[in-house]
């Protein structure tokens, strides 16, 4: 039976798993507004930092939450190395060898982690935010209220540094036209690899607060990223606010199709919200033609 306790657990439970499923999708974005390239790999950078946070505290005791820096850092270098050595070569070729290089880039992401450390289930025990906030029959844990409040700050940060800055404007003026910001004295190599850099350390960001609550093994980037490409198209292709909206309405649609339908079709819920959307609004939600 239906109560409004539960409803309202719900809401909130779907609110904080949907700032997660966000921030990964603005990285996404933000890749795919400057480029117009997918990154396949995305699922598989936020693997690297959730395990670069599982063997940091492992290793020398650090909380995910002091380990957050390094994990954007981290990422962040992935993602400038993944541009110059991957994307960078690859600029002027069809459209289909630049998915297949970041899809194969995934695959060896995946299979080397498979290798280096199994595909055994990990978790980290204790972490400095554990337990849980109970108001009436209402609880919420202290680990999605954080890892929520973070995502949220940190798509503040990206928006006022798109919108209020010179690299801001350059990565916007890149996006737009190449060549006309290249006349404008503005690096398009530098400005691409900054894109990717920043992408990247979205989706870090992300995965280092998920270790908080969440299992970490190879194979659980792929789901995130799936959903990231379905909020990415859902709020419209380049738009960094459509997608991080996106990312919390999927949220919303996970938690209440597993309450109201069952919890086995909260993707298919979510598949299906993707298709009617695109159905009456290609362009996305937010998105413009």
């Amino acid at each position: 039976m239906l109560t409004p306790e539960i409803i309202l657990q719900t809401l909130i439970s779907g609110l904080l798993m949907g700032c997660i499923y966000a921030l990964v999708a603005v990285g996404l974005c933000l890749i795919w507004g400057l480029m117009e390239i997918v990154n396949f790999a995305h699922g598989q950078f936020m693997m690297l930092a959730m395990f670069l946070a599982f063997w940091m505290y492992t290793l020398f005791g650090l909380d995910p939450l002091l380990s957050l820096p390094l994990g954007a850092i981290v990422l962040f270098i992935i993602g400038v190395a993944t541009y110059h050595f991957i994307i960078k070569g690859m600029l002027h070729t069809t459209f289909f060898a630049q998915i297949f290089a970041t899809f194969g880039l995934g695959v060896f992401l995946h299979s080397m982690a498979q290798f280096l450390w199994t595909a055994n289930y990990r978790s980290i025990q204790n972490p400095v935010l554990s337990g849980r906030l109970a108001v009436g029959n209402i609880f919420v844990g202290f680990p999605q209220m954080a890892a929520a409040a973070m995502c949220i700050l940190g798509f503040l940060f990206l928006y006022w540094l798109i919108n209020k800055t010179e690299i801001g404007l350059a990565l916007q003026a890149a996006s737009e036209d190449r060549e006309a910001a290249s006349l404008m004295g503005i690096n398009s190599n530098r400005i691409f690899a900054l894109g990717w850099g920043i992408g990247s350390a979205c989706v870090g960001v992300a995965g280092v607060l998920l270790t908080n609550f969440f299992y970490i093994f190879p194979e659980v980037g792929f789901t995130f990223a799936l959903i990231a490409y379905v909020a990415v198209a859902l709020g419209g292709f380049g738009s960094i606010v459509g997608s991080f909206l996106a990312g919390i309405i999927i949220g919303l649609v996970e938690a209440f199709s597993g309450l109201l339908i069952d919890p086995a079709f909260k993707y298919f819920s979510i598949y299906v919200l993707y298709m009617v959307v695109i159905f009456f609004r290609p362009q996305g939600l937010w998105g413009r033609y």
